[in-house]
């Protein structure tokens, strides 16, 4: 939870402040340099972070990537850096070059809002086109953070980081995909329907453009109640943990008196007679000690009203209406004995 808060300080940070940066080195200093530091790594220990490290490539020598992070004396992850309102698209080609001539195992490219982290899952030593793992530090998800754990200093796993990046790249990849075909259905995307639908129908030109709308519209709404039912079974077991911790509460503030106790144990010997003991059961409430017959609500023998300035027994006719009477020793308990009896045996 601390990582995950330290994040969100992150990305109110980058919301209130970013209007203010004007250059690429003031995002670094405000935006990627705090990022490397909730990751635990010190950006003023040149044993875990290199700013302006060099990457000669062949024949040209100086070439410099803005960060690179290092475990061992080795680079592990090479990051790129661009100011803030600039678009990170085009720009993975420079990082690529970097990451090719090192032994890094893993790239970033960001402009401190966005982050697109680069490996090298297709072919050895060679950064991938596409990243793995694409995230927004203002809109990040808790499935995100999870995965950013593991880059973090003090539990780093080249291993375990490639072994979900495989599944995280597939996964990326599908939801643009997605993204894309909701927006504006390919041809092939709407084949696919028509021919789930109905498998002899011959596609044509026309059938495709009457299908299209209505491939957009099903699927986006599909894709809307999904996101609905999501929402009320949230909200539902919100309303239940809100019951529940109510309940809690209320149960908390209830404590029971050595004068319930001692009434309920009278009402228990005079009740006894006509039922099995085992069969009285007391429940107290923060306003009274209630005595039911099987524990059942709708069979309530009586309600000792002892926590005020006066104490009563209320007990309860043929139409269930509760009549108090006044005590003013337990022992009056007793003068009720046929009453109670009264009420016992109405219920069985």
């Amino acid at each position: 939870m601390e990582f995950q808060n330290k994040l969100k300080v992150l990305a109110d940070r980058v919301a209130n402040l970013k209007e203010n940066i004007q250059t690429e080195e003031a995002t670094k200093n405000a935006f990627i340099m705090p990022f490397i530091q909730i990751l635990g790594y010190d950006v003023f220990n040149p044993m875990e972070v290199i700013p302006e490290f060099t990457a000669d490539i062949g024949k040209r020598k100086g070439e410099k990537v803005d960060y690179a992070i290092l475990q061992d004396n080795k680079p592990i992850i090479l990051i790129e850096c661009k100011h803030w309102k600039e678009n990170l698209d085009g720009h993975s080609s420079q990082l690529q070059r970097y990451f090719n001539v090192t032994k890094a195992s893993f790239g970033l490219l960001t402009n401190g809002l966005k982050y697109r982290f680069y490996s090298d899952l297709e072919n050895q030593n060679i950064m991938d086109e596409e990243p793995f793992l694409v995230f927004d530090i203002e809109n990040i998800k808790e499935n995100v953070s999870t995965e950013l754990k593991k880059f973090q200093k003090e539990s780093f796993d080249i291993d375990k980081i490639m072994d979900s990046a495989s599944g995280l790249k597939y996964s990326t990849a599908i939801k643009k995909i997605l993204i894309q075909e909701l927006a504006e259905p390919s041809e092939k995307f709407v084949r696919f329907f028509i021919k789930e639908i109905d498998s002899s129908k011959i596609i044509t030109k026309k059938v495709i453009e009457q299908s299209t709308e209505i491939v957009k519209k099903a699927t986006n709404q599909a894709f809307k109640d999904i996101v609905n039912d999501r929402l009320k079974s949230a909200l539902n077991k919100e309303e239940e943990t809100v019951v529940e911790e109510d309940a809690i509460e209320e149960e908390c503030k209830i404590f029971t008196t050595e004068e319930e106790i001692e009434a309920y144990q009278i009402v228990r010997s005079i009740v006894r007679t006509k039922v099995n003991i085992n069969r009285i059961v007391g429940r107290d409430t923060q306003s009274y000690f209630g005595i039911l017959l099987d524990d059942n609500n709708r069979k309530p023998i009586c309600r000792l009203h002892l926590n005020g300035s006066k104490k009563y027994i209320g007990i309860f006719d043929q139409n269930k209406k509760e009549e108090k009477f006044i005590l003013y020793n337990l022992d009056e308990i007793f003068l009720h004995s046929e009453k109670l009896l009264e009420t016992v045996l109405m219920y069985d």
